[in-house]
């Protein structure tokens, strides 16, 4: 059979919208898009919204709004495959017409008691093919009936997997799959068959769990090759899952698996995570920190592993540390002021972001590193800046306030100066000075630079803070 590995790169990344966009589809996607851009192909979107009951609205929502947060675009409208079942029916009364497939009339009870004496003798749970070769003149006179593709029993088939490598089945192992239900409607398999060729999907990139399907999705290819032609193989790329650091599948015991809680939840950003799930399980030698711009440079299928990627949540921590540090102050003041509230003012952010950002590794802790410039009279202390406001601490703000309020220039290196001469003058070391200073300004012993904050809180509000707080004189 012909393969599509010659033409114009095509690849889809086709989730299901029974819930959120996890870190395992997020990245399928990454790789999906990655490869199209690299070879200057099409990255095309399906919502494989077959399972009504349990595909809602919300859950496309939140795919697409995952999608666009780590700026995944696509080259077409995204396609539904809901809505081309007429044409899944139609490939299907094809494969019927032409001995690919057979009506199979066995009832519910007659496949349950077939399972239950393939378990007693401990064989695999397959269809016997007892429709297989025999006439649908059989059945009783208007049975419902099921429509199964008629696959190869003997030999073995061979997938040329592009991360996996050679990957062989013998087909005795398969079995006659229903590809139209009693009521008529397609089953996935099928559905997913059919929607790859129609869009021309050439690259199919996608879990190794689904390594199975692909076996059960090639004679549907052969069959209709055989039928019409112009249906060749598309190249298999089947990914190694994602495990959590116990080795075991991601799941939501290891924490979150949606890339929408680390957004909302975590703090992290798009770029961080970009970056993160695109060396989870890939790599162009020792190389962490990797720009969009060399991801599509890049990528290739050869750089994937073979073997499962372990998630680890300080890893991903520590990159977007890195990607804060080199984000635009404008945009990071923007994203941290709704989690401060509505005391924050974003002006002000954005001329404390150079001091805020080296000590943030994600925007919760950046807009908690903040809280101090937005703070309230009285502020409120922690236990270690209480302690650090004693009565020798109270005593030193109040020679500080003295001192400050001479302060003709209210700059980083003016005020620096006058609290090392003051501490000088008073024989004290410069932390006796600095520490409640920082406890009067912040009500935390863990802020920026004590400069940078009392420029960041300018005159007027530095010295109410300092005042607050000294010891009254007599």
């Amino acid at each position: 059979m012909a393969s599509k590995s010659d033409t114009a790169v095509v690849t889809r990344f086709a989730p299901s919208p029974t819930g959120f966009l996890h870190l395992g589809g997020a990245r399928t996607a990454l790789f999906n898009w990655l490869y199209a851009r690299h070879y200057g192909g099409k990255a095309l979107l399906r919502i494989e919204d077959t399972d009504k009951k349990r595909s809602t609205q919300e859950a496309i929502d939140a795919i697409l709004g995952g999608l666009d947060w780590l700026g995944l675009d696509y080259d077409e409208a995204p396609t539904f495959q809901s809505k081309q079942a007429q044409r899944h029916t139609e490939v299907a009364h094809k494969l019927l017409a032409a001995g690919h497939a057979y009506k199979c009339f066995a009832t519910q009870e007659e496949l349950e008691a077939m399972r239950a004496e393939q378990r007693e003798q401990k064989l695999p749970l397959r269809y016997d093919g007892r429709w297989r070769d025999r006439d649908p003149s059989e059945a009783p006179e208007g049975a419902s009936f099921t429509v199964r593709l008629k696959t190869p029993i003997a030999g073995d088939v061979t997938i040329p997997d592009a991360v996996q490598g050679d990957v062989s089945v013998k087909n005795e192992e398969l079995d006659d799959y229903i590809i139209l239900r009693a009521d008529g409607t397609p089953t996935y398999m099928l559905a997913v068959v059919v929607d790859d060729h129609d869009m021309g999907v050439t690259h199919v990139i996608r879990g190794d769990d689904h390594l199975n399907n692909a076996f059960r999705q090639l004679p549907i290819y052969s069959a209709m090759d055989d039928i019409e032609g112009g249906w060749p193989l598309p190249t298999y790329a089947h990914i190694p899952l994602i495990h959590g650091a116990d080795g075991a599948k991601l799941s939501k015991r290891h924490g979150a698996v949606g890339v929408e809680a680390y957004r909302d939840e975590l703090g992290i950003l798009p770029e961080a995570m970009f970056n993160y799930l695109l060396r989870l399980g890939w790599a162009s030698g020792d190389r962490e920190e990797i720009t969009r711009a060399e991801a599509i440079e890049l990528f290739g299928l050869k750089g994937v592993g073979k073997s499962p990627s372990r998630f680890d949540l300080k890893k991903l921590e520590n990159l977007n540390g890195h990607y804060i540090r080199e984000a635009d102050d404008a945009l990071l003041a923007g994203l941290a002021a709704p989690l401060i509230g509505q005391a924050a003012n974003t002006a002000l952010l954005e001329k404390a972001m150079p001091v805020l950002k080296p000590r943030a590794k994600n925007l919760n802790e950046l807009a908690e590193g903040a809280g101090f410039l937005f703070a309230k009279q009285p502020i409120a202390m922690t236990e270690k800046a209480a302690k650090a406001l004693d009565a020798d601490g109270r005593a030193r703000l109040t020679i500080l306030s003295e001192r400050f309020r001479a302060e003709k220039d209210w700059t980083f290196e003016a005020l620096e100066a006058t609290t090392k001469s003051t501490a000088e003058a008073h024989e004290l070391g410069f932390g006796k000075l600095a520490q409640p200073l920082r406890a009067a300004l912040t009500g935390t012993m863990n802020s920026p630079g004590i400069f940078d904050v009392l420029v960041l809180l300018g005159r007027e509000e530095a010295l109410a803070r300092i005042d607050a707080q000294a010891a009254p004189t007599a």
